[in-house]
């Protein structure tokens, strides 16, 4: 039986896709080439309905336990499997699934700002097309719809960075010293030590992995314009419609829209003053929550005048 005996379990535009990046080259690790296996999140098939884009990403879960014990299988003797399911905290009910086929999984979380999170995130999916609101607080405020209309989690901007209800539940399942808390910044700005500390929390040899390799990701907000709005509006069709044709049809055409819509970069992603000032409000007991439970102080996430960091 091949399962993981870790997870990288949150959160989404916090660092994971580095994290995994990073780990892959470690000796005494093997983690799959499907990074977002997204198994736990379902007892079953996943949802066939959802917002711009959800139903190719459900498509693309592996669902089925045999499908996801042989993701597994490559691993050398001796090596310690994981992956890397960003939405496992968001989900409660993954901590229950995880902890009933692998109670022994140790679980990495890596937590960002989430005012700075939620911005990523739209910022993702605005500058993949999908996103129909062109400004970052009406798309937030957009949510309970959204969610109400089914869209998929990724779509919850504030939500997912609820940590510390989330994290609360976690260890209602899971024993403490199974979790390891990092934060976003950490990784970016200590990468060697941070790394350090993973593989001392994993139990494979330090000192090995210095570096967080490159991202492929945009440092950019593509402009909204009248080319643009087009553009976004075919690819929300086809992210509507899109699962009814053959994969390399979709991405044959996707492509040239995605090129034409990148054609002309923006300004730098970043949090502004007044955005920050709006959304605060929504995550201050949350925050609260959080450094109760984990002891921890996240009271630099608080301040009105800090603004993200697009790197």
């Amino acid at each position: 039986m091949a399962l993981p005996d870790f997870l990288i379990a949150g959160v989404p535009k916090a660092g994971t896709t580095a994290l995994h990046a990073a780990l892959v080259r470690h000796p005494g690790l093997f983690l799959p080439t499907v990074k977002e296996p997204k198994f736990f999140l379902t007892d079953g098939p996943p949802p066939r309905t959802g917002g711009p884009g959800d139903v190719q990403t459900y498509q693309e879960h592996v669902w089925r336990r045999d499908d996801y014990e042989a993701l597994f299988a490559p691993a050398p003797a001796g090596t310690l499997r994981g992956e890397a399911t960003p939405f496992y905290l968001y989900d409660h009910g993954a901590h229950d699934r995880i902890h009933a086929l692998v109670p022994s999984a140790k679980l990495i979380l890596l937590l960002r700002d989430p005012v700075d999170r939620a911005h990523s995130n739209w910022t993702h999916l605005w500058n993949a097309g999908l996103e129909p609101e062109a400004d970052f607080l009406t798309a937030c405020g957009a949510e309970q719809r959204r969610r109400a209309d089914g869209w998929a989690d990724f779509w919850h901007y504030i939500s997912l960075g609820l940590y510390g209800r989330q994290v609360q539940h976690l260890y209602k399942v899971f024993p403490r010293e199974q979790v390891l808390l990092l934060r976003y910044r950490e990784l970016k700005d200590a990468p060697a030590a941070t790394l350090d500390r993973v593989c001392d929390f994993l139990g494979v040899q330090s000192g090995v992995l210095r570096e967080i390799p490159k991202e492929n990701v945009n440092r950019h907000v593509v402009e909204d314009n009248g080319v643009n709005r087009v553009a976004r509006g075919l690819l929300r069709t086809g992210g509507r419609f899109g699962h009814r044709f053959p994969v390399p049809l979709r991405l044959a055409a996707r492509g040239p829209i995605l090129t034409l819509l990148h054609r002309k970069r923006g300004a730098r992603p970043v949090t502004t003053q007044q955005e920050r000032a709006a959304l605060l409000p929504l995550f201050a007991d949350d925050i609260a929550l959080l450094q109760d439970v984990t002891g921890e102080r996240y009271d630099d996430w608080m301040s009105v005048d800090r603004h993200a960091r697009a790197s």
